[in-house]
């Protein structure tokens, strides 16, 4: 999966219209909440082969944090 193709998906699981790219912080993304979370958890675990935990999504300050997370 490609830094683009990660984007517009986690765009897509956080139902933002808001402009997204690796560096944004996820403080500053008002959609990135607690339901983002637990549907990005899940976006993870069926997508990567290493299961990711909630604890490891609640540490990841910017948007890359998350893409490393799927791509590890």
């Amino acid at each position: 999966m490609t830094s683009e193709e990660f984007i517009k998906k986690l765009v897509e699981l956080m139902d933002t219209e808001a402009e997204i790219n690796l560096s944004t912080k996820l403080a500053d993304v008002e959609d990135w909440d607690s339901l983002s979370m637990v549907s990005f958890f899940s976006f993870c675990n069926t997508t990567s082969s290493r299961k990711v935990s909630p604890d490891e999504i609640k540490a990841a300050l910017t948007v890359e944090d998350l893409f490393k997370l799927v791509k590890a």
